[in-house]
């Protein structure tokens, strides 16, 4: 192997490099994270995440359930926490919500686009109304959503987009055209808003999670035949918990992550590679 030498020029910038790591480019401390659908389930999760992490969270979902729990789990660690019965659905309510979450926090800097549903049809079974369900909250909204959230971020010249997509991203799925349709669409709109917000300090990535431990995949865990064709392609070998998920939600929305933009993020337990 040959030797390698370095000057003291170029040992400095290497050091002056490095010293720009710390590990505080995780601490969100001071920042608002806007998380729809952050109520429940893995949105929940997200919400306690980023409180954890230091940040205080405005979340939009359509009913109330779970308010005083997801409250519960932000304010004891020790963030602010309000709540906007919504429906992401209704023409020009974006802006609405942003508007609201300025209002009642101050600022805004990370949206979590975490709100969407999932309808399941043999395809030649459709209707009309699950399609247009599905795309209306699941993209359409994301499009809606970023587009408010970018006009504040470009003036302020930062934020945090981080959109929801799935193994269904990449691939397609059986009795699920519209959600396979509206994740590839998720895809879209983050490698389209990430290569023009770039230049205001905007990153806009999407988290895809593979086969996760929630209540949405109870079903499928507990047909003995597809939860075995689940594992076996999934060389971690378990389902994930949410937790799992957590840490790169965080990752996103920190300043760790600030020269990573457009990326769609498997987490996924090695599903894909198979």
């Amino acid at each position: 192997m040959p030797e390698i030498h370095q000057t003291e020029e170029e040992i400095r910038q290497h050091e002056a490099a490095l010293d720009k790591f710390k590990m505080s480019q995780y601490d969100l401390s001071g920042k608002v994270a806007v998380i729809t659908g952050g109520n429940t389930g893995l949105g929940q999760g997200y919400a306690v995440a980023m409180a954890e992490a230091g940040a205080d969270v405005f979340i939009p979902t359509f009913g109330t359930a779970e308010w005083e729990a997801t409250r519960h789990l932000i304010e004891k660690r020790g963030r602010k926490v309000e709540f906007m019965d919504v429906n992401l659905t209704e023409p020009g309510i974006a802006d609405k919500v942003v508007a609201e979450a300025v209002a009642k926090m101050g600022h805004i800097d990370i949206l979590v686009n975490n709100a969407g549903m999932i309808r399941r049809n043999p395809l030649l079974e459709s209707q009309d109304k699950d399609w247009d369900q599905v795309i209306a909250i699941n993209l359409s909204a994301v499009y809606h959503m970023s587009l408010a959230a970018a006009k504040v971020f470009a003036k302020q010249n930062y934020g945090k987009i981080i959109n929801i997509g799935s193994m269904l991203s990449f691939q397609g799925g059986k009795f699920i055209p519209s959600y396979t349709a509206s994740k590839h669409g998720v895809a879209g709109l983050t490698k389209s808003f990430a290569s023009e917000l770039g230049v205001y300090n905007i990153t806009v990535n999407a988290i895809a999670p593979g086969y996760i431990k929630t209540e949405n995949t109870a079903p499928i865990r507990a047909d003995e035949a597809r939860n075995k064709e689940i594992l076996d392609r999934i060389p971690a070998g378990h389902w994930a918990e949410p937790s799992e998920l957590m840490g790169v939600a965080v990752f996103l929305a920190s300043d760790a992550s600030s020269y990573i933009n457009g990326a769609i993020i498997p987490v996924d337990g090695g599903y894909l590679v198979r």
